[in-house]
């Protein structure tokens, strides 16, 4: 066998692998891990553009006067340049290629901090606890808004308006540095895309430690495992628009800071997406198919 029959292999192995993630889990999570050069150039970079503690965030006399602009800037649109270790990595390529067609598209892409407790005011924690979906955001200084800050998020779906739309959408997560436990990382309960599309919040109930009961109205219910995305700088992870995903607040003493892209079909007649949505129930008429799985 000689290397491009090697390379060839392995890319559709890869490319197999992805879909068939997808149809059982809604998520694929890469064994291989992205530059961690390229992370830390990039984290140090992040960094260097401010401090992640109190003085992120307006004072509470402030707040309503400084409302969050719709028109979000972008830090990474500066960064760019840096990016090509997560654009260009094969492994990411070929997913992208597999899931979503040839000419797929990046429609968004953001750096994404979870701050932990001792990095936001006391107030903001007060009304954070009393209004739990307020966007932290709200409180932010604007010239600070070009990151997504959260201290812990509800699980949700990264579904817009048009469900048939969003379906062919995937998200990309990279870390940037270590995570574990008390970092908050990302949770996801692989498999709950196959109950389709939900309302928000999503209804379900802990029924153990890591374990969940997650209910979707005429389409079932199912008793599913959270999968925490912990591990070393340049862990990447892919998930299905209808899979639920959050994070608790962090319990540690510093900002997981990673990137998110949201990444859409392409206009290729045929990819892998469609397999997967063709096993989920995408509107109210559609019932759950588990033949599949």
């Amino acid at each position: 066998m000689n290397a491009l029959a090697r390379t060839d292999y392995a890319a559709w192995s890869l490319s197999e692998a992805v879909v068939s993630d997808f149809v059982r889990k809604g998520a694929h999570l890469f064994d291989e891990r992205l530059d961690p050069r390229g992370c830390a150039d990039l984290l140090a970079q992040i960094r260097a553009t401010r401090r992640f503690d109190e003085s992120l965030f307006v004072d509470e006399a402030e707040v309503q006067a400084v409302l969050p602009d719709p028109r979000r800037p972008d830090l990474l649109e500066r960064l760019e340049p840096k990016l090509g270790f997560v654009e260009r990595a094969p492994q990411v390529v070929e997913a992208l290629w597999s899931l979503l067609g040839p000419d797929y598209r990046i429609l968004d892409r953001q750096v994404v901090c979870a701050l932990p407790a001792a990095a936001i005011p006391g107030w903001v924690r007060r009304r954070l606890h009393a209004w739990p979906e307020t966007e932290l955001a709200a409180f932010v200084r604007p010239e600070h808004r070009d990151i997504a800050f959260s201290h812990g998020v509800a699980f949700h779906q990264d579904l817009g308006s048009e469900a048939e739309r969003d379906a062919g959408v995937v998200t990309l997560h990279v870390q940037l540095h270590p995570v574990s436990d008390p970092d908050a990382p990302l949770q996801l309960l692989e498999g709950s895309h196959r109950l389709g599309r939900s309302g928000r919040p999503a209804d379900l109930k802990r029924t153990g430690p890591e374990s969940w009961r997650y209910r979707n109205g005429s389409f079932g219910e199912m008793y599913l495992t959270e999968r925490s995305l912990v591990g070393e700088a340049g862990l990447a992870a892919l998930w299905h628009a209808c899979t639920l995903h959050g994070a608790q607040p962090a319990a540690g003493g510093e900002a997981r800071i990673s990137l998110r892209y949201r990444i859409g079909r392409g206009e290729a007649a045929a990819a892998g997406i469609d397999a997967v949505n063709a096993t989920l129930p995408l509107r109210q008429s559609d019932q759950p198919d588990f033949t599949s799985f």
